[in-house]
């Protein structure tokens, strides 16, 4: 049986999930506007249906250099992050330099397509 989500009272327990989207990479060659894409999360995020409407349940905030961190008090997908992730990246027109990769649980980075090795299959021919 699956462990509930409600206290013994009867409400909903708190539930906390922290998420670090690490943009290191891209950010260092100067491609990537690490705090024009927390403006755009901060714009974007649903909360109970609507948007901008954060309030204290999600936290966003720049950590280091290039890597946002995301703090949910609420029920929140990684898949959601993952997703305007990638709409920032298609609006930026980055999309076919950059994926989204999942290095361990909340976890993401941004890494660059492997271009070398096409580059020598293209050569071979």
């Amino acid at each position: 049986m699956a462990p509930s989500t409600k206290s013994s009272k009867g409400k909903q327990a708190k539930v906390t999930n922290k998420f670090i989207i690490n943009a290191s990479q891209p950010a260092s060659d100067k491609i990537f506007d690490v705090s024009a894409f927390e403006k755009f999360l901060q714009d974007k995020i649903k909360v109970d249906g609507r948007v901008g409407n954060l309030g204290e349940t999600v936290q966003i905030s720049q950590i280091g250099d290039g890597k946002i961190e995301v703090i949910a008090h609420t029920q929140f997908s990684g898949r959601y992050l993952k997703y305007l992730t990638k709409k920032f990246l298609k609006k930026q027109q980055l999309r076919d330099w950059l994926r989204v990769v999942s290095t361990s649980k909340g976890v993401y980075e941004l890494r660059f397509f492997n271009v070398v090795a096409d580059a020598d299959e293209e050569d071979d021919e």
